[in-house]
């Protein structure tokens, strides 16, 4: 069976291109074009497609406004179609708090030859918003600011040592929301936390921001040469890997404009290798939901040199890829629950330190 595609955009040069994109690939169909969401709306009930890709922006009701919409009255498969500007990421990153599986930009120029060099790729994220797990949307109280973030965990009552301890995510579909739901736990003393999501140049900016915004610890978009301090983390720009590096006693982040690993920059194995030969014992991997394998031999790398690794379940993956495979390999110590991770994590560090830990 060909997966069904649903094309929302009030660009009809966007509807034509992305019909000739899917429709080129063997395993997946276009069954309708929808100019506005009052048009989808109708296709979807007549169609009863399995994905459908929709753009951010536009007339008669917002992407935003349909998307919530669709959530929370029939969840689906959705692929957000953004532009690359500072509105379109914030956009984008509230279209993945309300389900979006994932999102493709518009190019900025030449906008038919920019998306059909897109084909591989917009292909691949209908392919797995197609087995993506959904689930209907949850309403939850807004967060404003870091005094109204989650409830803390239970106090750790064994020591840690947050500054020789570090923590190293990697993700990728998916990423996006299950490393809030891992931040937002954090206490404000924990580790230094370094993270590689999976996401292009200029996204990576409204990500930080907005998890800086929700959480206790301060979360920012990696500059490289940082000094890795507790109750930070740093997350890797879109257009670099992020690496871990020592400078005398001190750790550092560190970043590579080196070509892509495993077609990705930046990569979770770069972030994930470099903490093996930096830190090495002191280091806690945690693989999150996300395509691909991306991640799976640097953790294994990691947990030779001493690391202690968590994988997320599948349960609680959007997609079970990146975590599957690391599990495969022999990579991980312990497969848990998106919202069992920050207790296990930080129960494992006070057991194998020596301060006390606040929260």
């Amino acid at each position: 069976m060909k997966i069904k595609v649903l094309i929302v955009d009030d660009s009809a040069l966007i509807r034509s291109v992305m019909t000739e994109i899917v429709n080129s690939q063997p395993d997946m169909e276009v069954v309708g074009v929808a100019p506005d969401p009052l048009v989808a709306r109708e296709l979807i009930k007549q169609k009863n497609p399995d994905v459908l890709t929709l753009d951010v922006e536009m007339p008669k009701m917002t992407g935003l406004d349909f998307l919530e919409k669709l959530m929370r009255l029939r969840p689906m498969p959705v692929v957000m179609v953004s532009t690359l500007t500072e509105r379109g990421s914030e956009i984008t990153m509230r279209a993945l708090e309300l389900g979006a599986v994932d999102f493709v930009t518009k190019p900025k120029m030449s906008i038919q030859s920019g998306m059909l060099e897109y084909t591989e790729l917009i292909a691949e994220k209908i392919r797995v918003a197609s087995r993506a797990r959904i689930r209907a949307a949850v309403p939850r109280t807004p967060v404003t600011d870091k005094a109204a973030a989650e409830e803390p965990l239970p106090m750790i009552k064994n020591p840690l040592t947050s500054s020789e301890k570090l923590i190293i995510i990697g993700a990728s579909t998916g990423g996006t929301e299950a490393i809030k739901e891992f931040l937002i736990r954090m206490p404000s003393d924990c580790p230094g936390i370094l993270i590689t999501q999976h996401m292009p140049e200029g996204f990576t900016t409204s990500f930080a921001k907005r998890l800086d915004g929700l959480c206790k610890i301060s979360v920012c978009e990696s500059q490289g040469g940082e000094r890795v301090l507790p109750g930070h983390a740093y997350i890797a720009p879109g257009h670099s890997h992020l690496l871990l590096a020592r400078s005398g006693a001190n750790y550092v982040t560190q970043l590579d404009k080196g070509p892509p690993v495993n077609r990705h920059r930046p990569s979770v194995d770069v972030l994930f290798r470099s903490a093996a030969s930096c830190a090495g014992k002191n280091a806690v991997g945690v693989i999150l939901t996300g395509m691909g394998k991306d991640g799976a031999q640097g953790m294994l790398e990691m947990r030779n040199a001493g690391a202690y690794n968590f994988a997320q379940d599948e349960e609680t993956c959007v997609v079970f890829g990146m975590p599957r495979e690391a599990i495969a390999v022999g990579a991980t110590d312990e497969v848990a629950g998106l919202t069992e991770l920050p207790a296990r994590v930080l129960n494992y560090l006070a057991t194998n330190s020596t301060r006390s830990l606040r929260v």
